[in-house]
């Protein structure tokens, strides 16, 4: 997601807000983050309204604090009017529907990072949609290397030759240093993944290596540890020459901050959220 197109969206999103009379509770109407979302239909947009009610809900957290229906005249031409259904909506409301609407929608990856954060700063933004990108990427990797695990499991391979075929491929993508040679590199302890110091670029290099020897090992059905990890160092290996022509060495790339921590205060940060965005008692 490019700078301009954040401000842009950013533009957007400011100019429905609102402010609670006698309060400095900020709040959305849902018909108007419906276009802001790129939903054509109220009753699609009123399913992930559902979904988000049903997270709320989940939290233990009162719905009415964040979610008040309400009705709203709109004007239907040569005077005439009617009453449609609308709700008010806090941050941490809209945040919910964010997270449970269409991510492959631009607005809504956007709008996920947006209603996070309490401050409208650009910078911040840009730096949270980084991180929302490199959670993302770590939670990819996460699964394919759990479906490697497994298919490799099926084929006769233990959970210490899984460890191994995993730290040859690291050989082969971080230009022969194994693993533990790349977490001795950045500092990384022994007892933490590898994974959660390193950077967006270099974690999906490790999916697409990874999912492209899930794909090969069912496709080419094949058996042993040896076998294996030939597939598993060649896909690394091919994956390194892509980042290289790029002029990227991933072995050379400095740590990422711990997504460990990072996590824990994307949580606290909800919890904030949660806590400064509810609406006054009727």
């Amino acid at each position: 997601m490019d700078k301009e197109l954040i401000i842009n969206l950013q533009n957007n999103f400011n100019a429905i807000s609102n402010i609670l009379e006698d309060s400095n509770v900020e709040f959305w109407y849902a018909r108007d983050l419906q276009k802001m979302l790129g939903y054509q239909s109220w009753d699609k947009f009123q399913n992930v309204i559902d979904k988000a009610q049903k997270a709320c809900e989940n939290s233990k957290i009162e719905l009415s604090d964040h979610f008040r229906h309400v009705g709203k005249m709109v004007g239907l031409g040569f005077g005439a009017s009617r009453e449609i259904k609308d709700i008010v909506l806090t941050r941490y409301a809209c945040y919910l529907i964010a997270q449970n609407g269409d991510s492959s929608k631009q607005e809504i990856a956007f709008a996920q990072t947006y209603f996070a954060l309490q401050t409208r700063k650009q910078e911040l933004i840009e730096q949270r949609i980084e991180l929302e990108n490199r959670l993302e990427a770590r939670a990819k990797l996460r699964d394919s290397e759990t479906e490697l695990s497994k298919n490799i499991y099926e084929r006769g391979v233990d959970n210490q030759g899984f460890g191994r075929i995993r730290s040859k491929g690291d050989s082969a993508l971080f230009g022969g240093y194994n693993t533990q040679d790349m977490k001795n590199r950045l500092g990384v302890s022994k007892n933490r993944v590898l994974a959660d110091f390193l950077p967006t670029v270099t974690i999906t290099a490790k999916n697409l290596a990874t999912e492209i020897t899930n794909h090969n090992v069912k496709q080419k059905n094949l058996h042993g540890e040896s076998s294996i990890t030939d597939e598993h160092v060649g896909n690394n290996a091919n994956v390194r020459k892509l980042l290289e022509d790029s002029g990227i060495k991933p072995e050379e790339l400095p740590p990422s901050q711990d997504l460990q921590k990072l996590q824990r205060k994307v949580k606290s940060d909800e919890k904030k959220l949660i806590e400064e965005s509810r609406l006054p008692k009727k």
